[in-house]
């Protein structure tokens, strides 16, 4: 009989992180779009010429989902326990890069889409705001990409608790 040393339970920590982060990030996209959306919608009725140009928070929005995706991927293609030994050092390391970025993801979605609605709606009556609203919304997303930069950089920590 083999001792149970609890590197067993290492894999669910580390498929863990990958769900987070893709999840995570997909909530703060999906609240991004949608709350963005509803401005856009909103102002579409004042001002149908602005609508192209006030799909900018949506877009923003959308490319959160994408920064978790890059982050499960590379999550999930560190988790080989056959290959490779898996350790609990690696399911924690993938566990809090998963976090980092899911969760980082959502806030800034949160932010895209307060930011969206309110500044498309300020764009249709005050057309000099819309360099403000994008640099904000830019402020915003950075919070996603601090979010990836550093789930990266802790995923890759992943594989370094020991020698093999």
């Amino acid at each position: 009989m083999v001792a149970f040393s609890g590197d067993e339970t290492a894999p669910f920590f580390g498929f863990l992180g990958a769900a987070a982060a893709l999840v995570f990030s997909c909530m703060g996209a999906a609240y991004g779009t949608a709350k963005s959306g509803v401005g856009v919608a909103s102002m579409g009725v004042m001002r149908p010429e602005l609508v192209m140009k006030s799909i900018v928070p949506v877009v923003m929005a959308g490319v959160l989902g994408i920064y978790g995706l890059i982050i499960a991927v590379i999550i999930s293609t560190g988790i080989n326990p056959k290959a490779k030994s898996y350790y609990l050092f690696d399911g924690y390391a993938h566990l809090s890069s998963g976090l980092a970025c899911g969760l980082a993801g959502l806030s800034a979605g949160m932010a895209i889409g307060i930011v969206g609605d309110a500044g498309v709606r300020a764009n249709a009556q005050q057309p000099k705001l819309f360099v403000g609203m994008i640099l904000i919304l830019i402020f915003a997303e950075a919070l996603a990409l601090y979010g990836l930069i550093v789930g990266i950089i802790l995923s890759s920590r992943a594989g370094q608790s020991r020698a093999d």
